[in-house]
């Protein structure tokens, strides 16, 4: 039984409070950062209903895949052909996460137009996820940005690790910050703050976008992208929304970890998420029902049930 049945959300706000966004764009990551760590490879068809799915849904960005090597993350193996045998909607953004140059080449053969690079906050982490130092990694990504945009591509910057790393611990707001403002500076025009291991509490989220904000950041040019590990992604969301963020990253179903950081689980549900942004009276343009129900085909599909908490309450 889905939310309209159920004469649900009964919990929504009009109109909504005024220190939150009036409308909020939904970054969903399912299909790459959901997948990318599924043990089994899903089948190219799943993909692409998947895809489909999640733009049927009403979803404006879908991330769809990555041009990282298949010895990395063999999962998205299949990415050339599945940006073949995609049919793009009218409007809707199908954003590709390229690692480096050879990515980018990959990237621009199929017709992409949006890109995404991933760096981090931390040394160890590039030294683990991208065989670079802290620094070289700005040197590997700086080419790549500059020629994607000169193609004329939006880029965006993820930056990992930005409230604590499994190897070196809390992450000094300062050094978040550093490394986020060169991503901006080479030419990403949006920047996503990942808490990649799910150890970010509100007042932590609030300090560090406070600290952007003080390095002359616009707060449009921010995303925020949390993992639920220790249940706070909502509440963290939450707080990014009180200091004026309006793009999130979440995942359908809650899908989704990190190959490099075992600590690390499922992002965000875009259930939930959605949830809480009805409850709050907040645009989002998302079909909570179609959603459910794409979420519930692809636990089906993966043979475990989904951890969005509003999937299992809506699907019982």
């Amino acid at each position: 039984m889905g939310a309209r049945e159920l004469g649900l959300p009964m919990q929504v706000v009009s109109p909504h409070p005024q220190d939150l966004p009036a409308e909020v764009t939904i970054w969903e990551v399912g299909p790459r950062d959901g997948l990318q760590n599924e043990p089994e490879t899903v089948p190219l068809e799943v993909k692409l209903e998947f895809l489909q799915r999640l733009t049927d849904a009403g979803l404006a960005v879908v991330e769809a895949t990555s041009f990282v090597h298949p010895r990395w993350v063999p999962q998205l193996a299949d990415a050339a052909e599945l940006l073949a045998r995609f049919e793009p909607a009218a409007g809707v953004r199908y954003p590709v996460l390229v690692p480096n140059m050879r990515g980018l080449e990959r990237a621009l053969d199929a017709g992409v137009t949006d890109i995404a690079v991933f760096a981090s906050a931390t040394e160890t982490f590039a030294q683990r996820n991208l065989n670079r130092s802290l620094d070289e990694q700005f040197a590997m990504f700086e080419p790549v940005v500059g020629r994607a945009v000169q193609e004329g591509m939006a880029v965006r910057g993820y930056l990992s690790m930005c409230f604590g790393d499994p190897w070196e611990g809390p992450v000094p707001v300062a050094q978040v910050v550093s490394a986020g403002t060169r991503l901006l500076e080479m030419g990403c025009d949006q920047l996503s703050l990942g808490d990649t291991i799910g150890v970010a509490t509100p007042g932590h989220v609030e300090a560090l976008l406070k600290a952007f904000r003080l390095a002359g950041v616009p707060v449009d040019k921010l995303a925020v992208h949390f993992h639920d590990t220790y249940g706070q992604a909502l509440a963290n969301t939450y707080a990014a929304l009180r200091q004026g963020v309006s793009t999130v990253d979440s995942s359908a179903g809650g899908l989704g970890g990190c190959p490099y950081a075992k600590s690390a689980t499922g992002n965000l549900a875009t259930e939930d998420l959605v949830w809480m942004l009805d409850g709050l009276g907040i645009e989002h343009g998302v079909d909570v029902d179609k959603l459910l129900e794409t979420s519930v085909w692809m636990a089906e599909k993966l043979g475990r049930p989904s951890p969005s908490r509003v999937v299992r309450a809506l699907s019982s």
